[in-house]
């Protein structure tokens, strides 16, 4: 089977190669907050100065952590790679970006869950890059109100670029999943639309996920090991 369109999904696995703190650890919590309690609409009505503060050090840990092998692999293929790419990533950091997958090279990169270096304006409904805390209340770069909140989809929020990345997966020749758990909907879904409509289907994990059993292929080991090696695969022919 030819392959020329590739969608890739990529989850928290990935960058926790970085040190970056996975969404829901073991115990259930998100760097020792319950997740309910700073990853929903509710949470930031009742509590906005926990809520900011806690995304406010998230956003700062970035600049502690560096892209690994996986990421970089990532900024090869998007640079090489002719055919059609869809990289959509379940992560809110910017480790791909600094990998070198370039978000303007054909929007080849989608962040469904939102990202930390942006803000959403509650007033004007703008959507701003950003670096700094937004603890102070700071005005919007768009419209000057103090009514910024963080540019990420909580529970109970709809994924952002759905319709496009359903069209992608319905074109797609091969669907790779990395670093998901496959139990995070929609998303764990993506591997059951693209099957449905004919492609391959290729899962990248360290551990067995919730939904290995529906790739036509599952590998095992680290992110910053198999990556390189499929990239290798992928652009070799």
């Amino acid at each position: 089977m030819a392959i020329n369109n590739i969608v890739i999904l990529t989850g928290a696995g990935i960058s926790a190669e970085s040190g970056v703190a996975t969404f829901r650890g073991p115990d259930g919590l998100w760097e020792g907050h319950r997740v309910e309690d700073v990853a929903t609409p509710e949470a930031f009505a009742r509590d906005p100065i926990m809520v900011q503060r806690f995304y406010d050090e998230r956003r700062a840990a970035l600049g502690t952590v560096q892209p690994n092998a996986a990421h970089k692999a990532f900024g090869r293929l998007d640079r090489e790679w002719s055919g059609e790419l869809l990289l959509v990533t379940q992560n809110v950091d910017d480790l791909h970006e600094r990998g070198g997958v370039d978000p303007a090279h054909g929007g080849r990169l989608l962040h469904m869950h939102g990202a930390l270096k942006r803000v959403w304006c509650l007033a004007c409904d703008a959507r701003s890059d950003w670096e700094g805390p937004l603890l102070a209340q700071p005005p919007c770069p768009a419209c000057g109100a103090s009514a910024l909140r963080p540019d990420i989809v909580w529970f109970g929020e709809m994924p952002y670029h759905m319709d496009r990345i359903e069209a992608a997966l319905a074109a797609a020749d091969l669907f790779v999943s990395i670093g998901t758990s496959g139990a995070v909907y929609p998303a764990a879904g993506f591997v059951q639309m693209a099957r449905a409509f004919g492609a391959r289907t290729l899962e990248l994990n360290l551990d067995v996920s919730e939904g290995s059993h529906l790739f036509h292929e599952s590998r095992r080991g680290p992110a910053g090991e198999l990556v390189p090696e499929w990239v290798e695969e992928v652009l070799g022919g």
